[in-house]
């Protein structure tokens, strides 16, 4: 147990700092290149790509926290594509999960509010007799009810399809470690080997 406690801080401390840098580009982006764009269409598209980024990440660590290792460990006996990343996901879902859900989500959801206060202040822009209140009580709607519903829809299926979801990253963290020559889980591979 007390061997965990400096791993287990050095991955707050980690994830923090990088939750602080990844914010911090991202309110850049939207206080200084968002609002020039010229086409409205673009901001939209930026704000929901944030939140479909958001939504994705939070199907993926529940889908970690929920799914049987068991389960892959014939693929990773046969050494299929992405079973030995999967297994090593699920054996550390508490890693993954903040991750996904406390950082990437998190850090989505702040930003994609922060994009559609950005996208009000273009549309009072264009249209100065609109009622800025009134926008920004609407752009509020519309920014929580797709990341709301977006999570509930996205929850289900990960409760459904925790494997399949758990497989589908698994295969796509095999495709990077290969193309990329990275190897994203060294560590956690030599320390489960000698458990």
């Amino acid at each position: 147990m007390g061997n965990n406690k400096p791993s287990s801080l050095k991955f707050a401390l980690f994830t923090g700092t990088g939750a602080f840098f990844v914010a911090v580009f991202f309110s850049f982006f939207s206080e200084i290149v968002l609002p020039k764009l010229q086409m409205i269409i673009l901001s939209f598209f930026s704000l929901l790509i944030v939140i479909f980024v958001g939504i994705i990440f939070d199907m993926v660590g529940i889908a970690v926290a929920v799914a049987d290792e068991k389960c892959f460990h014939a693929k990773a006996s046969k050494k299929l594509h992405g079973a030995s990343q999967s297994i090593l996901m699920i054996r550390h879902a508490a890693k993954v999960a903040t991750f996904c859900n406390d950082v990437v989500g998190d850090i989505c959801g702040t930003v994609s509010g922060v994009f559609g206060v950005a996208i009000v202040f273009q549309l009072a822009a264009g249209r100065p007799s609109w009622d800025k209140s009134i926008l920004t009580m609407l752009m509020t709607g519309i920014v929580a009810a797709l990341t709301v519903g977006g999570k509930a829809f996205a929850k289900n299926k990960a409760m459904k399809g925790s494997e399949k979801i758990v497989g589908a990253v698994g295969r796509i963290l095999a495709w990077f470690e290969r193309a990329t020559g990275l190897n994203l889980f060294a560590f956690n591979r030599r320390r489960d080997r000698r458990r």
